[in-house]
């Protein structure tokens, strides 16, 4: 499936910028920053002494382990797969972005860290193994199985909360991160030079 069809398919497509920052119930535009900088404590414009001695120690920990960080990032990826534009969600440093976003916001972290751990009970009954092993097609499967909450099956109820979370939280990293708005052509603000009404619109109400 085509990154674009995948999008449609669950409903981005249909979200606005707005939407997508109030998913994270924070400053995006500045937590994509402090996720995406490589070197946080250079990252200091602007901020007061205890600002910054929050980044470091965010930044200096660490809350999803290893297993949970690939489970992510596989699952970022399909939300939002690399295509003919530009890359995937995790190119985007989006499983980074949710890291940061979960040590943040604290809420996040139980409704994550349980969402993971029931994914892969559910793979583990299904398939004999966890998410991130199971092959790319039953991996579809499984997320097909949460992914379209009017269709999904009464006792899919947890994962269906759990991926809703998810596809948020990755549609909030990967559109504010600087692919993600490149990816949507936005420019901003630019300043502008009037040549004066277009011929064409003169000529279709008589002015011309």
């Amino acid at each position: 499936m085509k990154r674009r069809d995948s999008l449609k398919a669950i409903g981005l497509t249909a979200l606005s910028t707005g939407l997508l920052l109030d998913a994270c119930k924070t400053d995006v535009s500045k937590t994509t920053e402090k996720a995406a900088a490589p070197a946080p404590a250079a990252d200091t414009a602007g901020k007061q002494a205890f600002e910054i001695e929050r980044d470091k120690k965010l930044h200096a920990e660490t809350f999803f382990t290893p297993h949970e960080m690939a489970t992510i990032t596989v699952l970022t990826d399909i939300i939002i797969p690399k295509d003919e534009k530009s890359g995937s969600a995790s190119e985007a440093k989006v499983p980074e972005f949710i890291e940061f976003i979960a040590k943040d916001i604290p809420e996040h972290q139980v409704p994550l860290r349980g969402g993971l751990r029931w994914l892969d009970v559910q793979c583990s009954n299904r398939y004999q193994h966890a998410f991130v092993d199971c092959t790319p097609q039953q991996q579809i499967e499984m997320v097909s199985e949460i992914a379209y909450p009017l269709k999904a099956k009464r006792e899919m109820k947890q994962g269906v909360t759990f991926f809703n979370r998810m596809r948020d939280l990755t549609a909030s990293g990967f559109f504010t991160s600087k692919m993600g708005i490149a990816d949507i052509g936005y420019v901003g603000n630019k300043p502008n030079r009037w040549e004066g009404v277009p011929e064409d619109v003169l000529k279709q109400y008589g002015m011309a």
